[in-house]
């Protein structure tokens, strides 16, 4: 582990070169990783992991679609596919990948086959930081530990897919074997992260639902909404008003913002953009400055775990889900998103 300033603060970091992929499979060689669920990090980290030469196995539900998408991906029913119950008997390290809702529902199920020396993996700290709500409560005798990819499963694939990695966290919160250290970063490694940070599963959460209320989802969204319908207003075409809210943001100034930060990104923009820009972000900072003490405070006080846990554990959630998302996907913004990136040229 290396200590690395961030702008003052020196924080633990583990990259690939100080702990290799070979040092990773020399850990993890007797393990069987079983993997809980193929729903959204599922894949990626399972195919990952499998990729990397571990021993990967998936429990899934038989009568689901992602058992289907499990086969169609190459995992064979009996050998690498096998019931929830099946693999986590199997399993040495049991990857518990199901979404929130269903690891609140299927937790009894897992229970018993938490046997003394497993080790038991999150990708997420809720079920374990709101265990008064969720029930979740992991027995003495195992090992807790979590890798937390900074972006989606499919995210994580595709990176690795181009020879690169996904800033992953790590956190253990229960060390029963002594192993705990070295079970997570090889862990980390393995499912292609490009460097872990340190973290706790406290933490973990509330950053995560945080970003995700904030600047990675839900701020963004409607941030694209006021700025789209503004222009559309004040007689501004659909593609002109697309184009200059999202297109040109996540096509041509974010990859630069990627590429060596916003201030390099400032510098190769215009003097005009550059002036405006420095003048304006002060008081969009701080007019979301409360919104986003309002939001922290909402997701530290539990509240937003409930909602989660009230609204995605209801029968019918994925038909309200898909109402609601198709409202989105049906607003003149995203269609005309749609449009426009079918005009997007051909790279070859």
């Amino acid at each position: 582990m290396a200590q690395l300033n961030f702008g003052g603060t020196v924080e633990n970091v583990v990259t690939r070169e100080e702990f290799p992929m070979a040092k990773a499979r020399e850990v993890l060689k007797d393990e069987v990783i079983a993997i809980i669920g193929y729903g959204v990090q599922g894949p990626g980290q399972a195919m990952n992991l499998k990729d990397n030469g571990f021993n990967v196995i998936i429990g899934q539900r038989q009568d689901s679609p992602t058992w289907q998408k499990a086969v169609n991906d190459g995992w064979i029913p009996g050998e690498t596919l096998f019931s929830i119950e099946e693999a986590a008997e199997k399993g040495t390290i049991i990857q518990y990948l199901l979404s929130d809702a269903a690891q609140i529902a299927i937790w009894p199920t897992l229970q018993p086959y938490l046997t003394p020396g497993k080790a038991l993996y999150f990708s997420h700290g809720f079920g374990v930081t709101y265990k008064e709500r969720t029930g979740i409560v992991p027995p003495a005798g195992i090992d807790v530990i979590l890798i937390a990819p900074k972006g989606s499963g499919t995210s994580l694939r595709r990176l690795f897919l181009e020879g690169k990695g996904l800033n992953s966290s790590y956190a253990i919160f229960q060390d029963a074997t002594g192993k705990a250290f070295d079970r997570v970063v090889a862990l980390g490694i393995g499912v292609g992260s490009g460097y872990l940070f340190e973290t706790d599963f406290k933490k973990e959460v509330y950053s995560d639902l945080t970003g995700e209320r904030g600047s990675l989802m839900g701020a963004v969204q409607g941030i694209f909404e006021a700025q789209y319908n503004e222009l559309r207003k004040r007689g501004h075409s659909p593609s002109e008003a697309f184009n200059e809210t999202v297109e040109e943001l996540t096509q041509s100034l974010m990859p630069l913002v990627a590429e060596n930060g916003m201030d390099w990104m400032y510098a190769n923009c215009s003097t005009t953009a550059q002036r405006g820009a420095l003048d304006w972000k002060n008081k969009f900072r701080d007019a979301v400055a409360p919104v986003f003490s309002e939001l922290y405070d909402s997701v530290a006080s539990g509240n937003e775990a409930q909602r989660s846990i009230d609204s995605n554990s209801q029968p019918d959630y994925r038909e309200k889900l898909e109402v609601e998302l198709k409202e989105l996907r049906d607003s003149e913004m995203w269609q005309t998103g749609k449009t426009v990136r079918s005009l997007r040229p051909e790279r070859n």
